[in-house]
């Protein structure tokens, strides 16, 4: 048995242990149903969510876990261990996570209870609080509340993206039942390429201050190369003061449905925010609105709309269309006359991205890309040796961490553009067989090496400067490239790579 799995199915065990209890203290807490009742809320949400309270105290689970000392525990997140010397003590206290808090457990595809938010009570940082990243859980692959939402986003073809988990809950306890959430990060392509694949029409909905429109500017970088024709992503952004929750319990469904339906189109906010930034009326500002447009407009692969956006930015620059298509050509594959459409020429994406497409789809493959294996000099090759120097540092690191660690280094895009890869379409099937995929790449990338060495080694033997070490070394390099290139190399031939 894959020793992983036995893993993950004892920390499921454990949340669904943990489920059960907060569930059964939220019946017994007063103030807990009060403050929920006050929200809106009625008991058949808070039944359909898995409400729940985290009474205050800081070791109740020790009533729920008897080996609540014990380090697996740990991995569940529900846990944390002081350091020695906090207060003066000798040795490392545990302690819950989560005290005094009503709780929102964190599901994934199969339903299965992977994490838990929890909002306090009454006075109190933070005022929400995540489980961290665990085994099960990985921030930036999972939503709030899309296995409960995923019937009605198929209905409705339409999802919305809120900030928060009560925001969610609130809009289902009023009839909008589409609505999820991201997890206490920035949405990521996993994010969208998951809703993308519910629904045609992705809205995201953020309060209309300054950190809401950061937040949907980010969201909507992610979204330009994961875009496709026929989908549709927008942008509603509350009155001031407003988050879904209030919107909806003051106006009511219908309001906020229609608000929803009036939602900014993505190129709308695109052309909106940029040309804000500079005077349109200049010669200078639009050279500096096209500056800024050009590199996001450039990610588009969807070929119709990435022709729409072009021309309307023609439209806005003043500058004839044909100017704009040479300064932003298109990235959609294009077929010539003479070829069949087998033939069709796209994007190369080289051998360094598509593994580190796959490693950061499953960190665990880290393990099997030796580094010496990485000679290139690309900005690829060199994005892939710092992650799997990442993940050699602690291999149980995951997506969520990994992203936030390289959000802003100078990796970032290569990054975001091996997370866009078509790959990830099939991000939920467990039956990709990538550990096969990763191997293979990996013979290649060695069959390439020893390609260049052979070639230095020519040079040299031609040149007659060749060392006699050389002369055998290149002997033997060819003996084992002509073996590899025949097809089936055995093991003991494969170890002279």
């Amino acid at each position: 048995e894959n020793p992983g799995s036995a893993q993950a199915a004892g920390l499921a065990a454990r949340m669904v242990d943990a489920l059960n209890y907060f569930r059964a203290e939220l019946k017994k807490s007063k103030v807990a149903i009060d403050y929920l009742k006050g929200r809106g809320l009625s008991g058949e949400i808070a039944a359909r969510y898995g409400l729940g309270f985290a009474p205050d105290g800081w070791q109740n689970l020790e009533a729920v876990f008897p080996d609540y000392a014990a380090g697996p525990l740990k991995d569940t997140g529900l846990v944390i261990d002081s350091d020695p010397g906090e207060n003066g003590e000798k040795r490392s206290r545990r302690y819950d996570r989560f005290r005094n808090r009503v709780m929102f457990p964190i599901l994934d595809a199969r339903g299965n209870v992977i994490g838990f938010g929890g909002r306090v009570i009454g006075p109190g940082e933070p005022k929400y609080l995540n489980s961290p990243e665990t085994p099960l859980f990985e921030k930036g692959r999972e939503l709030y509340g899309l296995y409960q939402a995923r019937r009605a986003i198929r209905d409705d073809n339409r999802v919305i993206v809120v900030e928060g988990y009560m925001d969610v809950v609130a809009l289902a306890q009023h009839g909008v039942e589409n609505a999820v959430a991201t997890l206490g990060t920035a949405t990521t392509p996993v994010h969208l390429v998951k809703l993308l694949k519910l629904a045609d029409n992705v809205v995201f909905c953020f309060d209309g201050d300054k950190a809401g429109r950061k937040a949907a500017w980010r969201a909507l970088e992610v979204s330009l190369p994961v875009l496709a024709d026929g989908k549709v992503v927008s942008f509603l952004f509350l009155p001031a003061d407003d988050d879904p929750d209030t919107f909806v319990r003051r106006e009511g469904k219908e309001a906020f449905l229609e608000a929803a339906s009036a939602a900014k189109p993505l190129s709308q906010f695109l052309f909106a925010e940029l040309s804000s930034n500079v005077d349109m009326a200049t010669e200078e500002g639009r050279a500096r609105f096209l500056a800024q447009a050009k590199p996001l407009v450039s990610q588009i692969e969807a070929p119709a709309l990435g022709a729409m956006l072009r021309r309307r930015l023609a439209e806005l620059a003043r500058l004839e269309q044909v100017e704009i298509e040479r300064m932003i050509p298109s990235r959609a594959p294009e077929r010539r006359p003479s070829q069949s459409p087998a033939r069709v020429v796209r994007k190369t994406t080289t051998l360094e991205s598509k593994l580190l497409a796959r490693v950061l789809l499953r960190p665990q493959l880290a393990a099997i890309i030796p580094p010496d294996v990485l000679t290139s000099s690309t900005g690829e090759s060199a994005a892939l040796r710092a992650v799997l120097t990442y993940f050699a540092e602690d291999p149980t690191r995951t997506l969520g961490q990994v992203s936030a660690y390289f959000d802003g280094s100078e990796f970032q895009a290569q990054l975001e553009e091996s997370l866009a890869e078509p790959l990830l379409h099939q991000a939920d099937s467990p039956d990709l067989d990538l550990a096969s995929e990763v191997a293979d790449m990996v013979e290649k990338l060695r069959y390439e090496k020893l390609s260049r060495r052979r070639s230095e080694l020519t040079r040299m033997v031609e040149a007659g400067t060749a060392t006699p070490e050389q002369r055998v070394e290149f002997s033997e390099l060819l003996v084992t490239l002509a073996t590899a290139k025949a097809g089936n190399p055995s093991p003991e031939e494969r170890s002279k790579f």
